[in-house]
């Protein structure tokens, strides 16, 4: 990456303004709903793990009525979009290089956790241009084992679909459902690589519980899927809220 997409102008915007803005808009262009808002801790550090289907999907968990703390991985290629970039950097992200294994992206966010924040990551590690789970990756395991902290996730649908819906002069139903929070045993080092695998299947199950069977994709057949189903996940939501 060029050196001169790596320097950050001064934002001209706060953080708090720009959520203001977001929330605005997702308000009159868009039918949003946050789900199941009491699985995810006012405070403390937390990993807010998510599928990704959509740019919309980004600055929808930036808006989330629980933590205006919250932060992001997200991928460096969006440097060269100079909206998004600003937007990214008002929010205090962290960019990250998906092309490589990025360990100071990981060790920030690793930081960001401990200082008792909220971060958000998409385990798939890029977007979906199918609106269906990817097979996930192991850096969120290794984050979330660094870190020690709760992770809650997040399923979103309908993101996909909303800018498509304006042009038609149609608000697009979005939403955001959130599940209990867990929390990975510690990683066997005898079978370090078949327990990243196993651990990261089962963060992305938990994600695909909480979306319609249409979206699950790679996870649409997993008995760890069913076996989360017939425990009642993801239970009756407590707390909703309608932008």
């Amino acid at each position: 990456m060029e050196q001169s997409l790596q320097r950050s102008a001064q934002p001209t915007m706060t953080r708090e303004q720009l959520q203001a803005l977001l929330r605005f808009l997702y308000q009159h262009l868009t039918r949003t709903e946050f789900v199941g808002l009491e699985h995810l801790p006012r405070e403390g550090g937390v990993l807010v793990v998510t599928n990704h289907i959509s740019r919309l999907d980004v600055p929808l968990l930036f808006i989330n009525p629980v933590r205006p703390d919250i932060t992001a991985l997200v991928a460096d290629k969006y440097l060269r979009y100079p909206l998004f970039r600003f937007m990214v950097e008002v929010a205090g992200a962290i960019w990250i290089d998906r092309s490589k294994a990025d360990f100071t992206a990981l060790k920030q966010a690793v930081e960001v956790l401990r200082q008792g924040r909220a971060l958000g990551i998409a385990p798939e590690g890029t977007r979906s241009s199918t609106g269906k789970l990817l097979e996930g990756k192991a850096g969120t395991v290794l984050i979330a084992q660094k870190a020690d902290v709760p992770i809650v996730p997040v399923g979103l649908a309908g993101t996909e679909k909303a800018l498509k819906s304006l042009l038609t002069l149609r608000r697009g139903k979005i939403t955001a459902r959130f599940g209990p929070a867990f929390r990975l045993p510690p990683l066997d080092p005898a079978n370090r690589q078949e327990d990243l695998r196993r651990q990261t299947d089962e963060i992305m199950c938990r994600i695909a519980v909480l979306l319609p069977e249409s979206y699950r994709g790679y996870y649409a057949d997993h008995p760890r899927v069913k076996e989360l189903e017939a425990e009642g996940n993801p239970p009756p939501p407590q707390e909703i809220v309608r932008l």
